[in-house]
């Protein structure tokens, strides 16, 4: 749970950054890759992503672009790392019209009442695992996997 917007920016400036690498590694012809027929695939992925930074903007009360629910995954990679690119600034922009205070009041989550400090530690964890998910796709896809977190096969 984050209790310091600045804490909060630090932490969202690193992921998001990491998650742009992954988005960036994805190539047009590989936005289906899926683990198996009729599961996530890349692309769905990398669009769920951008929707939902939008989702968890709206509930900590923040203006974040997004795509609304049920848009169709562009067909360009490059649609979705510019649309992420706004949602990621928004997020930095946004939050820092937020005080420390803020951040330990009740919002109305995805689930219930939570406190807003968790949210946005939640949207953190959530886009962590996706980008997970889609390091393991890039790797079934043939595809280079970035070095988010430390040294990958393609690395060394």
């Amino acid at each position: 749970m984050y209790r310091k917007v600045e804490d909060f920016v630090e932490d969202w400036t690193v992921s998001a950054a990491g998650t742009l690498s992954v988005f960036k590694a994805i190539t047009n012809d590989k936005l289906d890759q899926a683990i198996e027929e009729g599961h996530s695939t890349l692309g769905w992925l990398a669009w769920h992503l951008v929707g939902a930074a939008g989702a968890f903007g709206h509930f900590a009360g923040l203006q974040i672009p997004a795509p609304g629910r049920g848009e169709p995954v562009p067909t360009d990679v490059s649609e979705i790392v510019q649309a992420y690119e706004k949602a990621a600034d928004a997020f930095k922009a946004e939050v820092t019209k937020f005080t420390d205070d803020m951040l330990l009041e009740e919002v109305t989550g995805f689930v219930g009442p939570t406190v807003r400090g968790k949210l946005l530690r939640g949207l953190i964890d959530h886009q962590t695992h996706h980008r997970g998910q889609m390091t393991v796709l890039l790797r079934q896809a043939g595809l280079t996997v970035p070095g988010i977190m430390g040294p990958t096969k393609e690395m060394q």
